[in-house]
């Protein structure tokens, strides 16, 4: 579904991506992990258009797409989508009419259901994101993206802010996204996660792992072994890792 070669990217002039290469199978679920700054919601921006994020080489194919130069909007179209890590406030626009401008094809009755699941009832007529706290605009953000319904799932730390009541439904939520109640063969959606804590992962069925360091991949294998020998040894460790996919 989403097949990377050589990626490099720069933002304010700064190279931030250095040749980054990752394959996504239709059906599959992919962890990315790092410290800070290491350039994974850089990833996740670029594959999804957005303007700051300058491809100087390599290419994006999503579904045998050249989508490397294409616009936000065309991507979202093809069946992409994102789950910001911190998306803006807007002010005017209430998420009712947000819902029903993206809701091309389900029936009302599926965005009702959709609303009542994510307990987001009464933040239907609030300006987006306005006055919502953590928990409440990751919500927002996956209500918005199961009525949306795109087929390549990009998510940026869904459980930050979140808190424990909220995380079960959390994980749910995106299980059901990704099809995670399906036989594999089955699935047709796919997913890239980021994560700091691995919270996710108790909710989540994930395939493969990814560490990035330093704008560079330098680490991939089990997710869980990834996690386990992060919390025990910390990302320095992942410097030397010889895992192959």
């Amino acid at each position: 579904m989403l097949d990377i070669e050589n990626l490099h990217v720069e933002v304010g002039g700064k190279e931030i991506l250095h040749g980054i290469t990752l394959h996504v199978d239709p059906g599959e679920t992919h962890v990315l992990m790092g410290p800070n700054g290491s350039g994974k919601s850089t990833l996740l921006m670029t594959i999804m258009g957005f303007d700051a994020y300058k491809i100087t080489a390599g290419t994006i194919l999503f579904n045998g797409t050249d989508v490397t130069h294409m616009p936000v909007h065309e991507r979202a179209r093809l069946g992409m989508g994102i789950m910001f890590q911190r998306p803006p406030s807007i002010p005017g626009l209430k998420l009712g009419k947000m819902l029903q401008v993206i809701n091309h094809e389900k029936e009302e009755h599926f965005v009702d259901t959709a609303i009542k699941r994510m307990n987001m009832d009464e933040f239907i007529e609030r300006d987006i994101n306005m006055g919502f706290s953590g928990g409440e605009i990751k919500r927002s953000e996956i209500l918005q993206m199961m009525v949306q319904g795109p087929s390549f799932i990009m998510l940026d730390e869904p459980e930050s802010g979140v808190d424990l009541e909220n995380i079960h439904l959390m994980g749910e939520s995106i299980a059901r996204l990704l099809q995670k109640n399906q036989r594999f063969i089955n699935r047709k959606n796919s997913g890239l996660v980021i994560t700091h804590t691995g919270y996710i992962l108790d909710y989540l069925e994930v395939d493969k792992g990814h560490v990035m360091i330093n704008g560079e991949f330098k680490c991939h294998g089990n997710p869980r072994e990834i996690l386990k020998l992060i919390k025990e040894k910390g990302y320095k460790e992942c410097l030397y890792c010889s895992k192959i996919l």
